[in-house]
């Protein structure tokens, strides 16, 4: 069993928390960042297979730190997935317009989450909404 790794980037700890739970698994590595530049110290040694990543960040938006990732080779394939309460019109063509892979909008439901990253984590690409 290969042991998946994720990083979420959220600055709402109840956020933060209640995905954590929902990812728990042995198979799963979680680390957890509350802002970007937590998010770039940890991605220095933690190699993560996917990125959870709220948008709306205190000082690096979460747009701007995808677009970061994109141009580094260290990041560069890794799956971003946007996690966001920003769902008005035009929102997630301006996420995938900064690199994310993905986009799953609050709240969260948490069976379809719980699929849609098990798909992310499998796929790396794009998976079926609900």
């Amino acid at each position: 069993m290969t042991t998946k790794r994720i990083l979420v980037v959220d600055d709402n700890a109840t956020n933060l928390k209640l995905i954590t739970y929902l990812l728990a698994s042995p198979a799963r590595d979680v680390r957890t960042a509350t802002d970007a530049r937590e998010a770039l110290d940890i991605l220095a040694s933690f190699r993560p297979d996917l990125i959870l990543l709220d948008i709306q960040l205190p000082d690096i938006d979460g747009l701007e730190l995808t677009r970061r990732l994109r141009q580094s080779p260290m990041t560069r394939a890794t799956v971003i997935v946007a996690v966001t309460a920003y769902a008005m019109k035009g929102d997630e063509e301006k996420a995938r317009a900064a690199g994310v892979d993905g986009y799953i909008s609050k709240p969260i439901e948490k069976h379809a989450f719980r699929r849609m990253v098990t798909e992310y984590l499998e796929t790396g690409g794009e998976v079926r909404r609900e």
